[in-house]
């Protein structure tokens, strides 16, 4: 059995936390937050996703369909709600279908259940939709991500552990045969640590000794929610064909587990590493982003779309218009402000994105460095990732 200490309490962290618990080793997760699943975990549109969009053979690609099994099948196990719905990713005028081509062609690669189909087999599913072509995805699902941690909290308590919380780390040092790991309130000593700290992940390697393949830059998603009258346009998700020119996945839209249907998100660079607003601005944080010389060359390869972004967000009726191209009855007076997500992208120097999932590792140290989405879906595999990286330290 050993001391294992697990920061953070997203998701990620609780997952290797209860497969940690689980075999036997002594488990403590320490978070700075009041509760769990506060941030990325808490904030995303509750997708269990397939697969799809992911290069065959990344982490992202085969734990994405491993973990849409796994997590739906724990939710059920639990009694967490969950639904196996499916998906349309829609193709609104004829040079998107070239792109729609490819995704069932990544779809086939990655042995995701996906069907090109025509646009009156679209509106079978989706009646209010507007496409020339889109593509049904079976596998794709909704769930209470929230929900999923706080079960995963009870079996990290039920094997022995301990969720410490409002309780910041400060600092990790390798020291002797163990690690003491500094929190604003206790020094702790394990014999390992797993670090899960989302968008702080690359301040805290840094802290513990270890220098970051990357540095961690803040996007924030903003969404609405349709107002009650207008929910019926969508009865399940709706996608459009991405944008190959820019990182993310495009204005979408989602009926959530609860029955609300959730519009976005779009993505625009947060002026604070947990900046829910234009109006939340931590300077440390500004001068950090604007500091590191892959912004800027990000920046300059995605001048358009990322314009496109601004905008969405300065305008509801911009935002509007770009759901009206999947379903054109939705209006910018349909849409209702929802809570914000900030997703932690992790950005190598020359400007490219970590486009997979990345995990360093230091002496009796590992460190969650890139988890974006489908990380909530993968989390439980991602765990069992993790814990076959800290086996290997020794």
């Amino acid at each position: 059995m050993s001391r294992i200490v697990v920061v953070g309490a997203g998701i990620v962290g609780l997952a290797v936390a209860a497969r940690l618990a689980g075999r036997g080793d002594e488990v403590t997760v320490v978070d700075k937050e009041p509760d769990v699943a506060l941030h990325q975990t808490g904030r995303n549109s509750g997708v269990i996703h397939s697969g799809l969009y992911y290069a065959p053979g990344s982490f992202k690609a085969t734990m994405s369909a491993a973990g849409a099994r796994s997590m739906t099948a724990y939710a059920r196990s639990r009694g967490i709600p969950v639904q196996t719905c499916g998906k349309l990713v829609v193709a609104t005028d004829e040079r998107e279908l070239p792109g729609l081509l490819r995704l069932a062609q990544r779809a086939e690669a990655n042995s995701v259940e996906a069907r090109l189909v025509t646009p009156a087999e679209a509106r079978e599913h989706e009646p209010h939709v507007r496409s020339v072509g889109a593509l049904r995805v079976e596998a794709t699902g909704i769930v209470d991500y929230p929900g999923v941690c706080r079960a995963l909290v009870k079996d990290v308590e039920a094997g022995g552990g301990s969720v410490r919380l409002g309780e910041a780390v400060v600092a990790i040092r390798s020291a002797g045969i163990g690690v003491e790991v500094r929190t604003d309130q206790a020094d702790l000593e394990a014999d390992a640590v797993v670090a899960c700290a989302g968008l702080h992940a690359d301040r805290l390697a840094r802290a513990s000794g270890i220098e970051p393949e990357a540095r961690i830059l803040p996007f924030r998603g903003e969404y609405f929610e349709l107002a009650p009258d207008a929910a019926g346009l969508v009865r399940g998700l709706v996608y459009p064909v991405p944008d190959p020119r820019f990182p993310f996945l495009g204005v979408h839209l989602t009926r959530m587990i609860d029955g609300t249907v959730h519009a976005g998100p779009n993505a625009v660079l947060a002026l604070a590493r947990e900046g829910y607003t234009w109006s939340t601005v931590r300077l440390h944080d500004v001068r950090d982003a604007l500091g590191w010389p892959g912004l800027w060359r990000l920046a300059r390869g995605n001048v358009v779309p990322g314009a496109a972004e601004v905008l969405r967000s300065m305008s509801t009726r911009a935002f509007a218009r770009s759901l009206a191209r999947l379903v054109p009855a939705i209006t910018a007076g349909d849409l209702r402000p929802a809570p914000a997500g900030v997703r932690a992208q992790a950005v190598r120097r020359d400007g490219t994105l970590v486009d997979d999932f990345l995990v360093q590792t230091g002496p009796r140290q590992v460190h969650v460095l890139n988890a974006p989405s489908p990380a909530a879906t993968a989390s439980l595999e991602i765990a069992r990732h993790v814990v076959d990286r800290l086996d290997a330290l020794g």
